[in-house]
């Protein structure tokens, strides 16, 4: 379908945009005829045919070697790009002039560019007979754009759960193809369930948090809005209020990489519930322990929900030796479940987990402290990056 529009836009651009451009009483002067035809719509290709040109010239430039700086003063090939004005030192675009039976021909070298004006400017007194007065003869052509074919669409927006702490620090938007950086905020909407726009609910700064394929996006609230004893907080309130119901929008006009739209809005519903200001306590987890011999996932039960992808990042799996346990990391039950499918089978003796303590819940609470102790004390304690083991074994 997409080759039948691309098909259709290149006739009507070589039936509306290829015309000549000739003052009435030259037109009537003239046998001559500049025209572009188009060659291959699958490849934006496109030539010039210059037409009545005297057959004593014909056969004058078919025997002469000219090379195309010559050629190039009989018919040239300018590209406008933007402008509607003319360069008289503008260069020539590259190509092939020919003499196809009482035809001459120009063919560029490169593929046009859609939405780019190109002018086809042939001059009659630079013939081999050079009798002829008349200026030059131009004819313009543009490819129209293609129709914008939106294919990008938000995966995903974690956390998962419909159900979020009154604290909850970030949310992770996940996108099928890398997005366009600069102006995210002017496409992310949260709205209380009344309809009203929540004022700056996000940690707005200049460098933006995506990963390295522009595929997910960071966004925090302000903690300013999450801490108590702070002036945003006491001031002007939450971005979110337990008891209350949210929207998070993802608007369809923002771009990807190439430039196109997303394919469609994403909008996240949630409630908010109590807030969470609790350390994370690995003592309460459950490891759920395979069988030996099997492929079957290690599984972790958190019995709460933590932020997805520090704990993708922040947990793995030891054998002896120090040995890491290569598989697949997954979250699963509204990443409450932590899974390890191994490459190979388990073979039966002692593991152990090993948990970093700078992972975190969605309220941002770390192993042994939570969010709401000292910012600086926590930065210094990120740097340590001291880890809790959990033994298991598998039989």
């Amino acid at each position: 379908m997409i080759d039948d529009l691309r098909s259709s836009f290149w006739h009507a651009a070589v039936s509306a945009a290829a015309l000549l451009f000739l003052s009435a009483a030259h037109a009537a002067e003239t046998d001559f005829g500049v025209r572009w035809r188009a060659d291959s719509a699958a490849t934006n290709t496109a030539y010039v045919e210059v037409t009545g040109i005297p057959a004593k010239d014909l056969e004058r430039l078919r025997s002469r070697a000219l090379n195309p700086a010559e050629w190039n003063r009989v018919l040239a090939v300018f590209v406008h790009g933007e402008s509607t004005a003319f360069d008289p030192f503008m260069q020539a675009m590259t190509g092939q002039h020919a003499i196809v039976g009482e035809v001459l021909q120009f063919r560029p070298r490169f593929p046009l560019t859609p939405g780019v004006e190109y002018r086809a400017e042939f001059r009659p007194a630079a013939l081999p007979a050079g009798k002829s007065k008349l200026p030059p003869l131009t004819a313009a052509f543009r490819i129209p754009k293609p129709p914008v074919v939106a294919k990008t669409t938000v995966t995903t927006i974690y956390p998962t759960a419909d159900v979020l702490p009154e604290n909850v620090l970030k949310f992770y938007v996940y996108f099928s193809a890398p997005m366009s950086r600069g102006d995210i905020y002017d496409h992310i909407k949260l709205r209380h369930e009344s309809g009203r726009e929540v004022d700056l609910p996000f940690l707005q700064i200049d460098e933006e948090l995506w990963d390295s394929e522009m595929k997910r996006l960071t966004l925090f609230i302000d903690p300013g809005r999450i801490k108590r004893g702070v002036l945003p907080l006491e001031e002007v309130g939450p971005a979110l209020e337990a008891g209350k119901n949210y929207e998070l929008t993802i608007h369809g006009m923002w771009t990807d990489s190439s430039g196109s739209p997303l394919k469609q809005s994403f909008s996240k519903r949630f409630a908010v519930g109590q807030p969470d200001r609790a350390a994370i306590d690995p003592k309460s987890w459950k490891v759920l322990p395979p069988k030996a011999s099997t492929m079957e996932p290690l599984r972790v039960d958190f019995g709460e929900s933590l932020d997805h992808a520090l704990a993708l990042r922040l947990i793995d799996a030891f054998g002896e030796g120090e040995r890491v346990i290569a598989g697949e990391k997954r979250l699963q039950e509204n990443e409450r479940v932590w899974q390890l499918k191994p490459r190979a089978a388990w073979k039966p003796g002692r593991y152990r987990l090993a948990v970093q303590k700078t992972i975190e819940d969605l309220a941002g609470n770390n192993i042994d402290k939570p969010f709401e102790v000292d910012l600086f004390n926590g930065v210094q304690r990120r740097l340590t990056n001291s880890v809790v083991k959990i033994p298991f074994e598998i039989r």
